[in-house]
Order: structure tokens, then sequence, then C-alpha cells
């Protein structure tokens, strides 16, 4: 009776160091998975034939599948909160006019831009939830994505976000490394904050479109958390605007 007591726990431990191992693994995207069969064949055909360069294919194999990580994020909620649509680092932040295919017009607008180098979770999510009206690809050059020309320059995609109350724009540019733009979603449809709308593949950035009177909370060189970090909280223009006219 001990003799079984005691496998019994044993199994126990096991079952819980596996769980632990499980769930402490982050998940890799879809898309990812055609990269890493490639890589690991390509590490086994090599390595057969050359040991050394065995293990260096699988450290190769190893970064394809950190690239491709699909994190679980915890988007605030709140109102008017606009979060950060990739991982990665503020590269830009002020008015600037946005691309001409979005159809925002031709007024500058705030403009968050942030620049994710190899080493960052690729995976785009939605700066603000609501209806998708405009979805806009544009071929272009492969610059440097933190180049300030490259919004203009570079191979992109756009999208619009209807809120109800007004009109967020965030564009996917391709890099210097990065050779395709996926994006999932189409016009018509509807997305919630912090959802996954499309990635970029090896290295890249993201422009957020905001109104002109958005004030950002965050700053050159912030490091970006993409779902969870706040751009910005579009109901404090209209608080401020308020306040000021109670005190007129």
């Amino acid at each position: 009776m001990k003799r079984q007591n005691c496998c019994s726990k044993e199994r126990k431990v096991r079952m819980s160091i596996i769980d632990s191992v499980t769930k402490s693994m982050v998940p890799i995207h879809r898309e990812g998975w055609p990269f890493i069969a490639i890589a690991l064949v390509a590490t086994l055909v090599v390595g057969w034939f050359v040991d050394p360069l065995f293990w260096i294919g699988l450290i190769f194999t190893g970064w394809v599948c950190y690239f491709f990580r699909d994190p679980s994020r915890v988007t605030p909620l709140g109102e008017g909160f606009v979060v950060a649509p990739a991982d990665g680092v503020v590269s830009h932040v002020g008015l600037v006019s946005p691309p001409a295919e979005l159809e925002l017009g031709s007024e500058p607008l705030m403009r968050v831009s942030i620049f994710m180098n190899v080493f960052n979770c690729h995976v785009n999510r939605a700066p603000i939830g609501g209806k998708i009206t405009r979805v806009a690809y544009r071929a272009g050059k492969f610059l440097n994505a933190e180049l300030d020309k490259a919004s203009e320059d570079n191979e992109r995609n756009g999208l619009v976000i209807d809120t109800g109350e007004t009109r967020i724009g965030v564009v996917q540019i391709a890099g210097l490394v990065a050779r395709r733009i996926v994006c999932f979603v189409r016009e018509g449809e509807t997305v919630s904050t912090g959802e996954r709308f499309g990635i970029i593949r090896f290295g890249s950035r993201l422009d957020v479109y905001m109104p002109a009177d958005t004030t950002p909370k965050v700053a050159l060189g912030q490091t970006m958390i993409g779902g969870e970090t706040v751009l910005a909280n579009l109901e404090e223009p209209q608080a401020q605007a308020q306040s000021l006219t109670r005190l007129s």
C-alpha cells in the first residue's frame, strides 16, 4: 500500500513538472512553422556532412523559433486607450501627414513609430478596437526602417480602424531584412484592442496615426510591449478641453 502511494506521489510530481514546463513555453505563431521546418531540415542535412555545422544550425533553428514566438498579452481596459501594436522601441513621436492611401486627409496627425529589431516579437496587434474601414497595401523599397523616409518609400500595409468617434491609422512597414508583410484582417471586420492582426517577417516598423490633439504617453527610446503599453488616451484631449471651457 505504501509503495502504491509512493508511486502515485512520484507520478503527480512528474506531471506537475511537465505541466510547469509546458505552461512556461511560449507558443509559436503558425507563420513560423514553415521556416522552422526549413531550418531544421537544413541543419540535419548539413550536419550529416559537417558535424560542427549541426550545432550552429541547431542554434539558428532555436533563434527562428524564438523569432516567431507568440506570447499572450494582458491588454489594459479603458475607453480611449491606444496600445502599442508591436514590441520594439519608440523611434518617432510627433505630427506627420499620414500616407495618402489611408485617406485620413492631408493634415498632420500625431504619429508614434515603433521600430522592431530581429529579436523583438513580430506579431502585430490592433492599437484600438473598432471596425476596419480600409486596408491598403503599397509596394516600395526596403530601406532601414529606422529612417524617417521609410514611412514614404518602403513597402507597407496600412489599416484604418473606426472606433465610432474617431479613426486611427496603423501602418506595417518593411525594413532592410523584412521581405514579407502579412495581414490577417479585411475591410469590414471588427477588431478588439490588442487583437492580433498581422506579422512582419524579420525586422520592421509600425506607425500609429492618432488625432492631432492627442497627447502621447510614450517617449523616444522607450521600450514597447505590444498589446500592453499604452501609447495614448484619446479621452484626455476632450477632458482637457471641457475643463478649460468650464474655467473660462
